[in-house]
C-alpha cells in the first residue's frame, strides 16, 4: 500500500538528525579532526538510521503496491535531502553553487553522494526483502 504521509515523516525524522549531524559535523567533529574526514563523518554516520527508516517503510507498506511505495520513498528521499543539503549550506554559511555542487563530485571522492545512493536504493531493498519473505508458500511445492 502506499502511504505518502509515512514516507514524508520518516523524511522528516531523517532531516532532523541530518541536521544535528551537520551542524555537530561543521563545529565539533571538523576542528578536530579536519574538513575532509567531517564530509565522511556527514555522510556515513546517518547510514545506519536511514535503513532503520527503510526497514520500517518496508514494513508498513508490504502489499501489492509495494514498489510503487518504495519508489516514492526513495525519490523524495534522496531529492528532498539534496535540497535540505543545498539550502543548509546557502543559509549557514553562504556557500556558493560550485561549494554546493563539490559536494557531489564523486571522482574526486566526496562521499556525499552514498548517502543520497543509499537513501534512493535501500526503501526498495527493504521492501523486495519483506516482500520476498512474506511471500506464501505455492501449495505445489515449487520453489
Amino acid at each position: 500500500m502506499i502511504r505518502p504521509g509515512l514516507a514524508l515523516v520518516l523524511w522528516l525524522a531523517t532531516a532532523a538528525l541530518l541536521l544535528a549531524n551537520h551542524t555537530i559535523g561543521d563545529t565539533l567533529i571538523a576542528t578536530a579532526i579536519g574538513p575532509r574526514d567531517a564530509a565522511w563523518y556527514k555522510a556515513l554516520l546517518p547510514l545506519p538510521y536511514v535503513m532503520l527508516m527503510a526497514v520500517i517503510h518496508a514494513r508498513r507498506t508490504a502489499g501489492p503496491a509495494w514498489q510503487a511505495a518504495a519508489l516514492l520513498a526513495g525519490g523524495l528521499w534522496s531529492v528532498t535531502t539534496a535540497l535540505l543539503d543545498a539550502v543548509y549550506g546557502r543559509i549557514t554559511y553562504g556557500e556558493s553553487l560550485e561549494a554546493i555542487l563539490d559536494r557531489y563530485a564523486v571522482l574526486e571522492g566526496a562521499p556525499w553522494p552514498l548517502l543520497l545512493l543509499a537513501q534512493l536504493v535501500l526503501p526498495w531493498l527493504c521492501g523486495w526483502l519483506t516482500a520476498r519473505r512474506r511471500r506464501p508458500a505455492d501449495p505445489a511445492g515449487r520453489p
